[in-house]
């Protein structure tokens, strides 16, 4: 299908050719205990805020401030935000997915379409179990869909470059947990400044990629492999 495949070394690089896996030998090791970590921090967040339709002490901070953002700033959070409505998101998915069939990796392809799915329908599902409510009882917040959904696109793209370089453990873990805070920064930053979501709905969202991706990535890698045996 136009990948090959890699072994990884014992100080947990990748040697020879690019890996074909979409989630690198590499970092399963690390991302495991970062995904269960970031799944923690959801529950405890959606317990804590359970219900609210107010914000808490460091919400109110940090929402005064983006409050007394000019213009221009406004100008740019909308932009961003338009990355996660639907028409932006459908947009980038699909430059992103034909980006990847263009370099014939259908994988990545999928993992991408999976990743972003898994993290929108997650936090989906939770709004409503949660209740936490912003602007009227019926705008549910908590968790932010817009960063998770961005912080998976970020995920996916650090995951696959991690591999088709054959970075190490520390390399790759550092690439991907950097992709992922700036794209769920610029998201997050965009969502409080718009007023649609409180601080911690960004981090609840930011953690629901960080938890889901790499499962999602697992999942897909799975399902191509056990495809790839029942070939004749």
């Amino acid at each position: 299908m136009g990948e090959n495949l890699t072994r990884p070394a014992r100080d947990g690089r990748t040697t020879g050719r690019t890996t074909r896996a979409v989630l690198p030998p590499a970092l399963r090791g690390r991302l495991g205990p970062i995904a269960g970590l970031a799944a923690l921090v959801v529950v405890v967040l959606g317990g804590v805020h359970a219900g609210d339709s107010e914000p808490g002490g460091v919400d109110a901070r940090i929402g005064a401030w983006a409050d007394g953002l000019g213009p221009p700033w406004r100008h740019v959070a909308l932009a961003t935000d338009f990355l996660g409505e639907p028409v932006g998101a459908a947009l980038l998915v699909g430059a992103a997915v034909a980006g990847c069939l263009l370099a014939r990796r259908p994988r990545a392809a999928v993992l991408l379409v999976t990743g972003a799915a898994l993290a929108v329908g997650v936090t989906t599902l939770l709004k409503p179990l949660v209740g936490r409510t912003i602007h009227g009882d019926h705008n549910l917040a908590y968790p932010s869909g817009h960063t998770a959904f961005l912080t998976a696109l970020a995920l996916t793209g650090a995951l696959l470059a991690t591999g088709r370089l054959g970075l190490g453990r520390t390399a790759g873990t550092s690439l991907v947990l950097a992709a992922a805070l700036v794209a769920g920064a610029a998201m997050g930053w965009a969502q409080v400044v718009l007023g649609a979501h409180y601080p911690t709905d960004v981090l609840g969202g930011w953690c629901t990629a960080l938890a889901v991706t790499p499962s999602a990535a697992w999942l897909v890698d799975r399902a191509a492999d056990a495809g790839r045996g029942r070939r004749p």
